[in-house]
């Protein structure tokens, strides 16, 4: 056995590891949410998001990659194959172990920055300063600022929205009757636009922002005139018409989980098998081009290791950014989902690699504060943002240490 088939064998398993962490971190706390105002259990939580995010990564999923994350480094300036081999493997591996470390201490990261630093490391110490696309980190970095305060700007209105139109009206089931058929429209154009752009299916049809200015508002009044059909028999006849209302966004933010399982499985298996595409394809070709082909059977694996990690660890995740940022009910549960969807559609739209981890907390800050600052936890708000800023440097500097000592001990 040759070290490319021994690196490749090393680089699917490491490749697992990461798509169990990706469940486990990013993938949990996308449904945190839900789970937080009670729209689902953990269980079904676990089920959906397992369930949806497979089907997302095989049938859905980056058929063709990037094999350089983001587009971090130039891998041209790399001539050395078997370089690069061990630098992905290195990169995958501190990743996956920095997001396993986070996952444990059940605190959100985002794994697609923990393989952007990790790329980063590896690669700043084979070419130098000059390999490293600066902008593209430049992107990052503001990122971490913008995502958050985004999420947290639309969440926080859409919820007081909710709150000046239905919930301290006097009639509120018949202020929900009135408002209800617009926000489940709204939130089914966005998420129509978001599987057009997002999504590689969706990329396949080459839609631009025009074409999707016409079909926005057509598609917004297709499902407005649905939603009035039906809001109705969606708004149970209780006694309590908080109850009501509660219940009738319940129900849309299942909705909104469900879209946002199969679109995570969909976009983030990458993260996890885009490195081991590259590392197939210098095992195959001993070369590496500008992007590879992604056989079914890694993303497969990608998909059972989200599924596993979901399964196994996600409820950590789950418990601190669903119930101990802030209380959520279904209302707020819900305005945090719009506020992180939008979020992420917007900025990936713009070119930045926006975290969903950083939209869904910085959307649940949002909604707390909409409420009144004493209702926000700002102690394990600190923790998670000290995690986000050490998760580049952190994950660059692993990477540096594992990429030397495989050099140093191989070639």
């Amino acid at each position: 056995m040759d070290i490319y088939t021994v690196f490749l064998v090393l680089a699917v398993l490491a490749g697992f590891m990461m798509a169990f962490n990706l469940g486990a971190n990013d993938v949990a706390n996308s449904m945190a949410s839900a789970v937080g105002a009670k729209a689902i259990t953990v269980k079904q939580a676990v089920l959906i998001a397992g369930v949806l995010n497979f089907a997302g990564a095989v049938f859905l999923g980056a058929q063709v990659t990037k094999t350089i994350s983001k587009g971090i480094i130039n891998p041209e300036m790399i001539t050395d194959p078997k370089v690069l081999m061990i630098g992905m493997f290195a990169a995958l591996l501190s990743a996956g172990l920095w997001v396993l470390v986070a996952t444990l201490t059940a605190l959100p990261v985002s794994s697609t920055h923990s393989i952007v630093g990790s790329i980063l490391g590896f690669g700043f110490v084979v070419g130098g300063p000059e390999v490293v696309n600066w902008g593209k980190l430049g992107f990052v970095v503001l990122s971490w600022i913008i995502s958050p305060l985004f999420g947290a700007a639309i969440a926080g209105f859409i919820f007081s929205s909710i709150r000046k139109r239905i919930l301290f009206r006097s009639q509120m089931l018949m202020h929900a009757r009135k408002w209800a058929p617009f926000w489940i429209a709204l939130t089914f154009t966005l998420v129509f636009l978001s599987f057009l752009f997002k999504t590689p299916f969706g990329k396949n049809l080459h839609l631009t922002w025009w074409d999707a200015s016409y079909l926005a508002p057509l598609v917004t009044a297709v499902f407005w005139c649905i939603a009035r059909l039906f809001v109705n028999k969606l708004i149970p006849e209780l006694d309590e018409e908080s109850e009501a209302v509660e219940e009738l966004f319940r129900k849309m933010q299942i909705g909104t989980s469900c879209y946002v399982a199969i679109s995570q499985g969909a976009n983030d298996v990458a993260n996890a098998i885009g490195p081991v595409a590259a590392i197939y394809m210098i095992a195959r070709d001993h070369a590496l081009l500008s992007s590879a082909e992604v056989p079914l059977w890694l993303l497969v694996v990608g998909g059972v290791g989200i599924t596993l990690g979901i399964a196994l660890l996600g409820h950590k995740v789950m418990e601190t950014v669903g119930s101990k940022i802030t209380t959520l009910n279904n209302t707020r549960g819900f305005a945090v989902d719009f506020g992180a969807a939008t979020t992420v559609l917007i900025a990936s739209n713009l070119g930045m690699p926006v975290s969903t981890t950083h939209a869904s907390v910085g959307s649940i800050v949002g909604v707390g504060v909409a409420r009144g600052f004493g209702t926000v936890n700002f102690q394990i708000l600190f923790k998670i943002v000290l995690y986000w800023i050490l998760t580049v440097p952190i994950a660059a500097l692993s990477s540096i240490i594992i990429f030397q000592l495989l050099r140093w001990t191989i070639l």
